[in-house]
């Protein structure tokens, strides 16, 4: 059976293949990517002791602020070239990773006995990404390694910042078991009028948009409000639809992520990658898109997660 530990180990060897690549040029990089395709392939085993390590070591490499910036791969000129020679027809090539990924996950819980059914997004996305590779390869006559060095060099740019969800999501988990989603929980209900069922919405909406800019990734801020607001008050006092809430709530989140520079893998990387003169002008531009959004998840669980 195809399990989420086939996704861990595809992605341990692009990882580990960005490592052997740069080993050369940007030893610090490659040992960034070494450790981190490492915890990909045996995280399982280290155990906590042995990923805690892990993780410092990493935090170690990226605090060292050597972590150069990606160069080489398919220059400039030929980019360029084959930008406007295919045009937006390239976008297709995206467009097949969730197209995989919708098709996969409607599918592959059809067929339990072949793939696991509750990974089946994650693996479908990952049969996307291998799908989009091959016709990239296949249409733009691209050789195998091609894409792994405009990968790494991708990648030495965003640098520290590319595993900041994983790590922000660990640190979500951390707060939930600590108990601070009870603590959040008891101010937030103070605040809510008793008994107003539109109050506990806008506060889990706003709570996980303002905690996401907090924390920098609604992944870390959903476990929070979810155990503060989401489950004691949406779900078991005025018995809303847990799934509706729970997706639309990240969506809540999400708007967060579009407004705070924590977010800096979405926000700042884009700024420095393309060398603007105000750093936070991704987030400038992404505001006027977030609030309304905001504004549109909340009633959206108002209207849809309730009987």
């Amino acid at each position: 059976m195809i399990t989420l530990q086939w996704v861990y180990a595809l992605a341990g060897a692009v990882f580990a293949a960005y490592a052997l690549l740069g080993m050369r040029e940007r030893p610090l990089n490659a040992a960034f990517w070494a450790l981190l395709a490492l915890s990909m392939w045996a995280g399982d085993w280290l155990g906590d002791l042995g990923n805690g390590i892990l993780v410092l070591g990493l935090v170690g490499l990226g605090s060292v602020g050597r972590l150069s910036r990606g160069e080489g791969g398919v220059p400039p000129e030929h980019r360029q070239a084959r930008a406007e020679r295919f045009g937006n027809r390239l976008f297709v090539i995206a467009l097949i990773i969730p197209a995989t990924a919708l098709a996969g996950t409607l599918l592959f819980k059809q067929m339990p006995v072949w793939i696991d059914g509750k990974q089946a997004t994650l693996i479908a996305l990952a049969l996307g990404v291998l799908i989009a590779l091959l016709a990239g390869c296949l249409w733009l006559r691209a050789g195998a390694l091609v894409p792994l060095q405009q990968g790494r060099r991708l990648m030495d740019c965003v640098g520290w910042a590319a595993i900041l969800p994983q790590m922000l999501a660990s640190l979500g988990a951390v707060f939930a078991l600590a108990g601070v989603g009870d603590v959040v929980g008891g101010i937030v209900q103070q605040a809510i009028p008793n008994g107003s069922l539109l109050g506990a919405v806008i506060a889990y909406g706003l709570g996980m948009a303002l905690f996401t800019m907090i924390m920098g990734n609604a992944f870390a801020a959903f476990p929070v409000m979810t155990a503060a607001i989401g489950i004691p008050l949406l779900v078991r006092t005025y018995h809303g639809d847990p799934a509706i809430i729970c997706a639309i709530g990240m969506l809540a989140g999400f708007c967060g992520t579009l407004m705070t520079p924590m977010a800096a893998n979405f926000n700042l990387v884009h700024a420095a990658l393309l060398e603007l003169k105000d750093k936070h002008g991704v987030i400038k531009r992404q505001v006027g898109t977030a609030v309304p959004l905001l504004i549109v998840n909340i009633l959206l669980i108002y209207w849809l997660a309730f009987p």
